[in-house]
């Protein structure tokens, strides 16, 4: 995915033009700080908005604006365990369309806001693109991959943000994940079809792992998989976290956005290609049905009690909530310009979905 656009992107970026795959409710600003969640809610970034969208989740309705200063194109979004803090990456670069073409001479940053009030709290300049920065499992230290050729997985302070340790890791990393029992991250390689392994507690790469063309992200899940979206394979792979081998490949013809276990123990994959949600029998690769939502479907975030979905529409400027048992819209929400990543979070136990 990243390799078709490389000369045309060269060139947009010399002439300083940079422009992933996309009853209405209406986005209320709020000034930074100012805003006061204590009510579930959750929390879109607005890529070409730069800003974060919260939605609370019992009326379906925006009710805080978060504007993201001093960045452009926020991606990805991250809850700390505690649910007090937020992490943000911001590439720098559109991916509404995709990840082809990413450069790995761009700059990106990561932000640190107050959950509570949208008040940012930090910034850190980086030397690559951040697809996204992710707390560890303890809270100490967050994790985050430049987007460099070889790319380089950045191990920082969760207070300061400084530079604790730098693992090189494979061409072109995406987002970092942790698995559910907090032992092993994951870095998804997109130029080199694989995934690397880190133990959480020793910082070394214990194995690196092939899967589909161009992965994106591994998802992890209660069942104790990562489910992988390979975007240019057109493809999920299923990866054991603790045997570290691929179990299961979904062979799926549409460009997949993410890919997450829902409470029902159904995997949900977002349709980039077509602006649905994909859902699949527990266990297997059987497809069982289809949610349209809208254009440009990408991140999928559950509430905790497991009853809602809500779903980014990148190219719709939109996020549609679901009823999970249903698999039923029940409200498509406005929010800013190409909405990407999200999360949910509960004020009175955290939820660690983005």
């Amino acid at each position: 995915m990243f390799r078709s656009l490389l000369m045309f992107l060269l060139m947009a970026s010399n002439l300083g033009v940079v422009s992933c795959s996309s009853s209405n409710k209406t986005d209320t600003a709020s000034p930074t700080g100012t805003a006061s969640i204590n009510y579930d809610a959750f929390y879109v970034v607005n890529g070409e908005s730069n800003s974060i969208s919260v939605i609370n989740s019992k009326s379906a309705a925006v009710t805080a604006t978060f504007p993201l200063t001093g960045v452009t194109y926020p991606h990805h979004i991250n809850l700390s365990p505690d649910g007090t803090m937020l992490m943000v990456g911001a590439p720098g670069m559109d991916f509404s369309g995709g990840h082809d073409g990413s450069m790995s001479t761009m700059q990106g940053s990561i932000l640190m806001l107050d959950a509570m009030t949208g008040a940012i709290m930090k910034t850190r300049k980086l030397d690559g693109m951040a697809h996204n920065a992710a707390y560890s499992p303890d809270g100490t230290e967050v994790w985050s991959a430049l987007m460099t050729m070889p790319g380089k997985l950045l191990i920082l302070d969760a207070q300061t943000l400084a530079t604790k340790k730098t693992i090189v890791v494979g061409d072109m990393p995406a987002e970092v994940t942790f698995s559910k029992d907090g032992k092993y991250a994951f870095v998804a390689n997109g130029m080199s079809n694989n995934v690397s392994v880190i133990d959480v507690s020793t910082k070394a790469v214990v194995k690196t792992i092939a899967v589909g063309d161009d992965p994106v992200g591994a998802w992890p899940a209660s069942d104790g998989l990562m489910y992988v979206d390979n975007e240019k394979g057109k493809s999920i792979s299923a990866m054991s976290a603790s045997t570290l081998t691929v179990v299961r490949t979904y062979d799926l013809g549409f460009t997949p956005g993410m890919a997450t276990l829902a409470p029902s123990g159904e995997l949900w994959v977002s349709d980039a290609d077509n602006g649905k949600v994909s859902y699949f029998m527990k266990g297997s690769t059987m497809k069982m049905g289809d949610i349209t939502v809208g254009s440009g479907a990408h991140a999928i975030a559950f509430t905790r009690d497991g009853t809602m979905a809500l779903v980014t529409n990148q190219l719709a400027g939109t996020a549609s909530m679901i009823d999970i048992g249903s698999h039923k819209v029940m409200s498509t929400i406005t929010v800013g310009k190409k909405p990407n990543g999200s999360i949910f979070r509960s004020t009175s136990v955290n939820s660690l979905v983005e």
